[in-house]
């Protein structure tokens, strides 16, 4: 039987280590609307990331809604402080001023939960293990992250939340579990560099410190 698998040369290998290196947790956009074709295919191409059993357990909520945003926004600010009053006074100043969202700027909200409970893929998988789902949905995330950037949009992951107040918020069915809040839009400025290292908050370590072999 022939091979059809497609053939990747160099010059495609280094464009997608650089595509990695470029993907980046935006926090500043430009006023430039995201089209829904755009959108559209983001969310296409996320669904062909893995998933366990072939469940596709992603579920996709777009918030166009000025008074839902409105209301996610509050809880951020809520999450924030309280996250901002967990620290020591010195650590508090450095967190402080850390941009951490761009939910003000950013275009298009998207948030991304995971159904569990989803018969698709007869749960295979999911057993002994039912968290797989979640991490299906976080494979889209990334795969869509990836295409964006390729497209030179921006996506920022907002943690900040309190996942049961977003389930609220945006009136999802109570067995899906909050994965993520993502801002999508074009960015301000591009940077190979995290926004948390260039503010000196975080640096990223070698893999040499990750890695166990037994």
């Amino acid at each position: 039987m022939p091979d059809t698998a497609p053939q990747f040369d160099a010059l495609f290998r280094e464009q997608l280590s650089r595509l990695l290196a470029w993907r980046r947790d935006v926090r500043r956009f430009q006023a430039i609307p995201v089209s829904r074709d755009a959108l559209s295919r983001l969310l296409e191409i996320a669904c062909s990331a893995p998933s366990v059993g072939l469940s596709q357990p992603w579920r996709f909520v777009v918030v166009d809604d000025l008074a839902r945003r409105s209301l996610v926004r509050d809880e951020f600010r809520r999450c924030n402080q309280a996250a901002l009053d967990s620290y020591p006074a010195d650590a508090a100043s450095e967190y402080a001023r850390l941009k951490l969202a761009g939910l003000e700027e950013a275009p298009c909200h998207l948030a991304v939960f995971a159904d569990r409970e989803t018969a698709q893929g007869r749960f295979l998988g999911r057993a002994t293990m039912p968290e797989t789902a979640d991490y299906s949905a976080v494979a889209a995330i990334v795969t869509m992250w990836l295409a964006a950037r390729a497209e030179g949009i921006g996506i920022g992951w907002v943690s900040i939340l309190s996942p049961s107040r977003i389930a609220e918020i945006l009136s999802v069915p109570t067995e899906w579990r909050f994965i993520a809040y993502l801002c999508i839009g074009y960015p301000e400025q591009a940077s190979e560099k995290p926004e948390l290292e260039k503010e000196g908050w975080e640096s990223r370590r070698p893999i040499s410190e990750f890695l166990i072999r037994r």
